[in-house]
Order: C-alpha cells, then structure tokens, then sequence
C-alpha cells in the first residue's frame, strides 16, 4: 500500500463533506454482495460478471480515519460534582477521535488487511495535527495528509482466516475477506481499560471485593479515608463494565467506518462473525497464525488469553519478565502493587487538594 503519490480531487471531497447525516443513517444498510462475488447455491445464488475491483488508496485512507482518525482535542469531563470546583482527572487521553471511549480511556489501535498485505493504523496514542479551519471546519485532505503516514505494515499478506467454521460463521464464509475485500477491525487493550476503570473507582471512593472466591481485597481497609470499604463492588461487577465499555469503544469505531461507506458510495457491513482468537493468533493452529499475537494458557481457563505482538500493540496484562512465575500469581501482585502505590498517590493528592 503505496500512499507517497495518492491523487486528492477535492471536489470528491466536498461532496463527501456534504453528505447528508440522515441520508447516511436511514440509508444504512449491510450490503454483502460485492464485484465479483458469487452466491454460489440457494435461492439467490448468482455469480458476478466482474472481476473484484480492491478499493483505492484514497478510499482505504477515508474509511480507516472514519473509524480510528484524530480529530482534535477532547472537551474533558466537564463537571463532577465530587471535585467541584476541580475538573475531574480520570480521561485516558486527552485527544478526541471519530468514535467516544468511556472517561476518554481509549485503548484501541486498528488494524486492516487487503491483497497488499496486514497493517495497524496507530492513532490511540497520536496527539492532533490538523488545525480546524476558522469555520470550525477540518479539510479532509490536511487529515488524510497527517495520518497516513501513521499506517505501519506487519506482513506482506492477507491476513489468512479460513472460510469456514470454527473460524468464521458460515453467513460470512461465502464473502469475508475474499480476494479484493478490505477488511478494518480495531483490537482493544481490555487490561488497561479495567486498570483505568480500578483507577476511576478508587478517584470516585469505589472499591471491589473479590466474588469469585468470595473474600475481600486484603489491605485495602488501609485506605478507608479515600474508598467505601464497607460496600464493595463485586469483582465481576468490574469486569463486566469494562468488557461492556471497551466493546462499545470497538462498535462505535466500526459504525463510524459504516457511515463512512455510506458518503462514498460502498457497499459493507459491519460485523463480529469471525473467531476473534483466530484473528489474534490463538486459534491453536500453526496453519492459521493470524496477527501472531503472544497468549497464554491455563488449565483453569477455558479459552486461551491473547497479550499482544511485541512492538506492535501489547496488552497492559503482558508479562514483561523474562521469569518463569505463573500468570497468576506474577500478574496478580503486580497489579496489586500496582494499584496500591495508585491509591496511596491518590490519597496524597486528596490531602493536598484538602489543604
């Protein structure tokens, strides 16, 4: 994907500027059939005369800021009535991008494949480049000429998900990521979205207990002066929240890419009908490495826990010992220790805040 000469007429851009919000919501549709494509059994089994026709460069790059682009900085939590007069200090970052992200945390990077190979557009951490004009406005071209360059290639193919079950549900076997498809999907950190939300709770004078094993958090009564220790949340409680948080971050990015296909006049869908641990690289299968992501395993887990691809996109649950000490325990006192030193720095920052 060569994005040096990518020809910008701006009179398309304009029209795509102008495209009607209500045209693009009630005109939203998942439109599978592509050029190309065959149905190749049932009722409406048909075969297309065309040969597949990949998007271009400058479609890629408008659906890819569509849903992972930068676009300025955020409006901050605006009020808490707990900090008043103080603004609240919880967002994970400070800069705003097409799709919302629970308290502004912000874990997710994008990844896409195509005939050119497999990518990751990294925004999460990119702070705004493009100035909005005097009208409030961003030109279109000064942000595809910001971003692009943060696309980084990761292998030379296609990312290879086989057509048929287990790996991909069979509505979307005959048509997902075929020859001259292009298929974006963001991959969140689901560690550091519960680290920040431990975070939020503990600044919101929350805490936890853990359920699952029916027993509290020893230590945590040591700061009963910041945090409710009689009326803990459950432990599960936490991880729902997150898991339903950062799934949220993940849909909304993707409908921004669907909108998008609506002003530019393509057909897609969003959708979530592939193995995810096959995507990653958990599948178990040396035929199928997906993006080569780094898991562990336990005989107490059912499914196997996807950590990252180094210098990549590396999850907040990564060991980054070169020790052998069980996940368990190693991770759990890290994050113990972790959050403890996070709720004495707190503790000591209400004190100052007090004084």
């Amino acid at each position: 994907m060569s994005l040096d000469n990518i020809e910008i007429d701006e009179r398309w851009l304009k029209e795509i500027a102008e495209f009607p919000l209500v045209e693009a919501l009630f005109g939203r549709r998942s439109r599978r059939f592509f050029r190309g494509a065959e149905i190749p059994d049932g009722s409406l089994a048909y075969k297309s005369g065309h040969e597949p026709l990949p998007l271009d460069n400058l479609e890629k790059l408008l659906i890819l800021l569509a849903v992972g682009g930068v676009t300025g900085w955020h409006h901050s939590v605006t009020r808490h009535d707990r900090y008043k007069p103080h603004l609240s200090n919880y967002s994970g970052s400070a800069s705003g991008r097409t799709f919302p992200s629970a308290a502004g945390f912000h874990t997710s990077e994008i990844f896409f494949t195509d005939d050119t190979g497999t990518y990751i557009f990294q925004t999460r951490d990119a702070k705004p480049e493009a100035e909005r004009n005097e009208d409030g406005r961003h030109s279109i071209a000064e942000l595809i000429d910001k971003y692009k360059k943060r696309i980084r290639k990761i292998s030379d193919k296609r990312l290879h998900i086989p057509n048929y079950e287990p790996y991909m549900e069979g509505h979307n076997s005959w048509v997902a990521n075929r020859p001259g498809t292009f298929l974006a999907f963001p991959v969140g950190d689901l560690a550091q979205h519960t680290i920040a939300n431990l975070c939020f709770y503990v600044q919101n004078g929350l805490s936890i207990y853990d359920d699952v094993n029916n027993r509290k958090i020893p230590g945590l009564e040591k700061f009963a002066d910041i945090i409710d220790v009689e009326n803990p949340l459950p432990l599960t409680f936490l991880d729902q929240y997150s898991l339903a948080e950062l799934s949220a971050e993940l849909s909304t990015a993707t409908y921004a890419g669907m909108l998008m296909q609506q002003a530019l006049g393509l057909g897609g869908w969003m959708f979530d009908g592939i193995d995810r641990l096959t995507v990653l690289g958990a599948s178990g299968d040396p035929d199928v490495p997906g993006l080569g992501f780094r898991y562990d395993t336990d005989e107490r887990w059912p499914l196997p826990n996807p950590t990252g691809l180094e210098g990549v996109f590396v999850s907040h649950s990564r060991l980054t010992s070169k020790t052998c000490a069980p996940p368990s325990t190693r991770s759990a006192s890290a994050s113990s220790a972790r959050t403890a030193r996070s709720i004495r720095t707190l503790r000591d920052r209400g004190k100052t805040r007090a004084k």
